[in-house]
């Protein structure tokens, strides 16, 4: 499927960019995938200023603040939301940022609750939607932003967090980009089980585990039983076994499929564009901000089908961009030999989306 047969497509040559390609070696799905661990990038020394973010109960995030590069006065600030595992350390955030920050913006790097170099700021663990963490995160960010546009920058699972802020209180950005994102966690869940996947699962499982017990605020009986596999759920196996003993109940779920259903961003678009007000007849409401949606056919942990679905609906000021290659999150093109900088296919087309959002 090329991208210009989906419905209202954004085509990488209107940003002036070359169709993706898939950079030797990595010509797969999974070498994608892998490519930023196999062969990591060079990045300059960690140089984000600290910023502190209450969230109530004593809680705080951690976000690292990105001025643009050579001094210029930022076009606006973005938002840079780490995925499931990740943080603001992770390269190819880091390698993300720094294309942002090539191209004019400023850039705020947020470690969700448990993530990263935040782990000793906040008890417990993020969920794919933890708005009430998000919210007060995006209102400092606004204040961040001193007037300027405020967009966003969601990779893999940050993608959905800001999705599912959004749908809750819509205006709180001026945009957004969403790269390799869960529009349906069951559907997810399911993908990340299959036999070919069972690397990958081990080693998010192992990630979320290390993560929830370096809790330094403690973890509680019944969910040291439970990661030990003594729990209700059984055995701790699967991502959906994290999810039903630890996320679900953590962020107030009955159930992981209460959770799931909840939490993913294309079921609430789908009720939502079924209102009759968005029918054909009437001027069609606008769920979201101007939006770009990033996905690659061959990602091997997020299956396609729910962009596909997104793209279907055809809601007002929303791109979907689809792939036939880039994995999850990889997209090094055969182009970015040509590129300053340290940013791949993806990076660049995200700053050149921003540049044009703000153009118009």
């Amino acid at each position: 499927m090329s991208e210009s047969k989906l419905p209202g497509a954004l085509l990488p040559g209107a940003l002036g960019l070359d169709p993706f390609r898939p950079r030797l070696p990595w010509l797969n799905g999974d070498l994608q995938t892998l490519r930023d661990t196999l062969r990591p990038v060079a990045l300059p020394p960690e140089a984000g200023e600290p910023i502190t973010i209450s969230v109530g109960g004593g809680d705080q995030l951690l976000a690292l603040l990105d001025p643009p590069l050579g001094g210029a006065q930022p076009l606006a600030l973005v938002l840079l939301m780490h995925g499931l595992g990740g943080s603001s350390c992770r390269s190819g955030l880091r390698r993300m940022g720094l294309t942002l920050q090539h191209a004019g913006f400023a850039v705020l790097r947020l470690n969700m609750r448990g993530a990263g170099p935040g782990r000793e700021l906040a008890r417990g663990t993020y969920a794919a939607s933890c708005n009430s963490d998000l919210l007060p995160a995006l209102a400092r960010a606004r204040e961040l932003a001193a007037g300027r546009p405020l967009l966003g920058m969601g990779i893999s699972l940050g993608g959905t967090k800001l999705l599912n802020a959004l749908l809750t209180a819509p205006g709180l950005l001026d945009g957004l980009v969403t790269i390799s994102s869960p529009l349906d966690l069951a559907a997810c869940s399911a993908q990340i089980e299959r036999p070919r996947n069972r690397i990958y699962k081990r080693w998010l499982l192992q990630r979320l585990v290390a993560q929830t017990l370096a809790d330094p605020f403690g973890v509680s009986e019944a969910e040291r039983a439970a990661l030990a596999g003594l729990g209700p759920v059984g055995p701790m196996n699967s991502i959906l076994a994290f999810d039903a003993a630890i996320t679900a109940p953590r962020w107030g779920y009955g159930s992981v499929e209460h959770y799931y259903q909840e939490a993913s961003p294309l079921l609430q678009l789908q009720a939502r564009a079924a209102d009759p007000r968005m029918s054909s007849g009437s001027p069609r409401l606008a769920l979201l901000p101007p939006t770009l949606v990033l996905h690659a056919i061959d990602d091997p942990w997020v299956p396609v089908a729910a962009a596909r679905q997104l793209a279907e609906l055809q809601l007002p000021g929303v791109e979907v961009l689809l792939t036939a290659g880039g994995g999850h999150n990889g997209f090094h093109a055969r182009c970015d030999r040509r590129s300053n900088g340290p940013g791949n296919w993806g990076d660049r087309l995200t700053a050149r989306w921003f540049e044009r959002l703000l153009a118009q």
